[in-house]
């Protein structure tokens, strides 16, 4: 069985996936809906929107005839605890180091 991080990170690799992510942030919207704007068949949204289920990161419910998506942010929880690991480092300011490498530069000369 797949670390379900594994699965929310290659869920997210694709692009497809994180712009109906990004649409779903709106609202639930039906499957038709979330394949308009892409120039694929219904089909491949539809393993697209698969992918996504399995990771956790959307649910899909029917409603009558049609089928609707819904966005489930905590699926991101865990992905985003273990970025944050990350974020210890501090952001490097390059323009205090450009200027750092010109002073050096110019007391050698």
């Amino acid at each position: 069985m797949a670390d379900p991080l594994d699965t929310v990170f290659a869920a997210l690799a694709d692009p497809t996936r994180r712009a109906i992510l990004n649409m779903l942030l709106e609202d639930d919207m039906a499957v038709t809906d979330v394949a308009e704007p892409f120039e694929m068949s219904l089909a491949a949204i539809s393993k697209h929107l698969g992918i996504l289920t399995k990771s956790g990161l959307i649910s899909q419910e029917k409603r009558g005839r049609v089928k609707w998506c819904k966005l489930e942010p905590d699926a991101l929880r865990a992905a985003s605890v273990w970025m944050q690991g990350f974020g210890q480092f501090e952001p490097v300011n390059l323009d205090a180091f450009e200027r750092f490498l010109e002073h050096e530069l110019d007391s050698d000369a």
